[in-house]
């Protein structure tokens, strides 16, 4: 095992104990740190200030802005051009657009790390020079390198957090990155293209949402919004078959040209391809050779959140959204159990765990209780009578397959959390205004709000506390909105929470606090119903007591995501994503500049990591 994966696991030790307990016990709530009370800061109102806003008590420093060279050792570190001018060469050796999920990988002490961080799409408005009128190959091959995964080595000082340039972990993995596929749909039919007749390799990832660490010490990023980039000729969409449909890859729908210029986005041409995305990718950070791994076991789908722990007799679970309208919440038990051996690679060790197991989808029930129903050929009507031929097109049709067995359409789910000590798990789901619509399906238990403009979080605890249970107990934790509003249909876990809407992030830190992102439109930011909600947000809650706390306002325009506790709970690092987009297309003007400008149009808004700390070094939360 490699040193500095080997203080990794050590350093989160404390977390892999906890995921080996036995889970289900109730949550106490969390005791005082550092002498403090837990949500002991002072709340931040609502706001529509241009501004990151935190409580007085803290601080924040900006620490990996969209342009930032990654510093990967060897190569040259161009500088962000303020203009759009930066090549796409300049582009794959920089900061990717738009960050989104993250981990903090400690190294070899408490104050250096390594930041691993998804960049989920991209503003081809602000990228290019010249926007987005006319394309040609080089903004397609800048776009993609603009998607992905940066790795970076960043450092505590006596100033804050710094990044190191150059290291040798600094790595950049995007949408031209050659990485293999693996598990049951490797090979299969539907996966080969003229590029590779094997079927088990693929050319990059894209789409990169939220993700998930794995108890081994590797990254799991997630390809979510795929579909938009493969397109082709308007009149071959008469030709797109049911399958094809159902996830969006319709040729003329697409969202840029990249078809023009890179051939095999044309679905028109090579249909395969998009099957060859919408996949849990797991990456190695600790070695910046290794081969990213596209794990089909785990399901392709508009991929939101990979969250893993383990089930009692030690095999891995995985935990992973769907992130559309009235899709599904899935759960992976792997059939082997972790290799936790303190000597050799735990990442070799463990290398096949994620591509033999079993899928499942989840069936919520009017009376609180649940099912996992399994996503296996030739159970459940997953037969070639049904349209499945075998396991690998299952999981490569794993939305057809939910559809066939019966699993519960949700109202958009997307991250997923489990609390360290009770093993409770906590879903977002942040809006379905579609709910209840002619031809929609109709509010149900799980899902009660007709129009449900505001999201909210789900939670279930697995039976007999074992996260390899096939049925668990469910109820709501909140359902978001403002409950002045009468109509809204708000529900909070107590009185004085303060009011949130479309959750979106999530994470618990190793003290049991649950922190809450949301991710409202830019279009409906300041307007009513949402008016009094301001900006969006993140929050802190105590599951316990039910108590949540506004801890930070975000500039205009930008979702708050990508949220990770040190394993010190001394430093909150937090993704502030599309600051100034008051579209969901990016076709307008930014209304921001954050954080380079003082006035809209000063400066091009930039994506951007948050270091946030207490003034005084203490536990975050307090």
């Amino acid at each position: 095992m490699p040193l500095d994966r080997r203080i990794f696991l050590q350093s989160g030790a404390a977390a892999v104990v906890a995921l080996l307990q036995p889970h289900g016990a109730s949550a106490s709530a969390a005791p005082p740190q550092d002498g403090r009370p837990v949500l002991g800061f002072t709340a931040v109102p609502a706001s529509l200030r241009d501004a990151v806003v935190v409580p007085p008590e803290y601080e924040w420093q900006l620490l990996y802005p969209w342009g930032t060279p990654t510093g990967i050792a060897g190569h040259p570190m161009p500088a962000f051009a303020p203009d759009g001018s930066n090549s796409a060469a300049d582009q794959a050796l920089q900061a990717g657009m738009h960050h989104d999920g993250m981990h903090f990988f400690p190294l070899a002490s408490p104050d250096r790390g390594l930041l691993v961080m998804n960049h989920e799409y991209t503003d081809e408005q602000l990228l290019h020079a010249d926007g987005s009128k006319e394309w040609n190959a080089e903004k397609v091959h800048k776009s993609l390198h603009a998607m992905g995964v940066s790795v970076i080595e960043i450092r505590r000082t006596r100033d804050g957090w710094r990044q190191v340039r150059p290291s040798p972990y600094a790595r950049r993995v995007h949408g031209q990155t050659p990485m293999r596929i693996a598990g049951p749909a490797a090979g299969a039919a539907p996966m080969r293209t003229a590029a590779d007749p094997a079927g088990d390799e693929v050319l990059g990832t894209f789409a990169n949402c939220a993700m998930g660490v794995t108890p081994w010490g590797t990254y799991l990023t997630c390809e979510e919004n795929f579909h938009g980039y493969f397109g082709g000729p308007k009149e071959s969409a008469k030709d797109t078959t049911p399958a094809q449909r159902r996830y969006g890859t319709v040729p003329g729908s697409q969202w840029v040209e990249y078809w023009r210029f890179e051939e095999r986005f044309d679905i028109s041409r090579h249909p395969n391809e998009p099957h060859r995305f919408g996949w849990v990718v797991e990456i190695d950070p600790f070695d910046p050779t290794a081969k990213p791994v596209k794990r089909t076991a785990l399901g392709r789908k508009r991929q939101e959140s990979a969250t893993c722990t383990l089930a009692r007799d030690g095999r891995v679970v995985v935990y992973m959204g769907d992130d559309a309208r009235f899709e599904y919440i899935y759960k992976f038990v792997s059939h082997g159990k972790v290799s936790m051996a303190g000597d050799g690679s735990r990442a070799c060790a463990n290398s096949r765990l994620l591509d033999e197991g079993t899928l499942y989808a989840a069936r919520f029930d009017a009376d609180g209780r649940g099912r996992w129903l399994e996503l296996v050929h030739g159970r459940n009507g997953l037969d070639a009578g049904s349209g499945f031929a075998d396991q690998a097109e299952v999981l490569i049709h794993a939305r057809l397959a939910a559809d066939a067995v019966g699993a519960t359409k949700m109202d958009r789910p997307e991250w997923i959390a489990v609390h360290p000590q009770t093993g409770e798990v906590y879903v977002t789901l942040t809006n379905n205004s579609q709910r209840g619509d002619p031809g929609k399906p109709a509010p149900d238990a799980a899902n009660p709000r007709a129009g449900n403009r505001f999201g909210g979080i789900l939670r279930w605890r697995e039976d007999d506390g074992d996260a390899g249970s096939s049925s668990f107990g469910w109820d709501h934790f909140a359902l978001a909105g403002d409950p002045s509003q009468t109509d809204s249909g708000a529900r909070y876990p107590s009185d004085d929470a303060d009011v949130f809407g479309s959750p979106d992030g999530l994470h618990f830190d190793g003290g049991g606090l649950l922190w809450i992102q949301t991710d409202m439109s830019g279009q409906l930011i300041g307007k009513p119903p949402y008016a009094s909600l301001g900006n969006n947000q993140m929050l802190c809650a105590d599951p316990a007591t039910g108590r949540i706390k506004r801890f930070l306002t975000a500039p205009a325009g930008s979702e708050v995501t990508g949220c990770v506790v040190t394993p010190d709970r001394r430093t909150l690092f937090v993704n502030i994503q599309h600051p100034g987009e008051s579209r969901d297309d990016g076709s307008a003007t930014p209304d921001s500049a954050w954080p380079d400008g003082a006035a809209p149009g000063s400066a091009r808004p930039r994506s951007a990591t948050l270091a946030i700390r207490r003034r005084d070094g203490g536990i975050v939360g307090t």
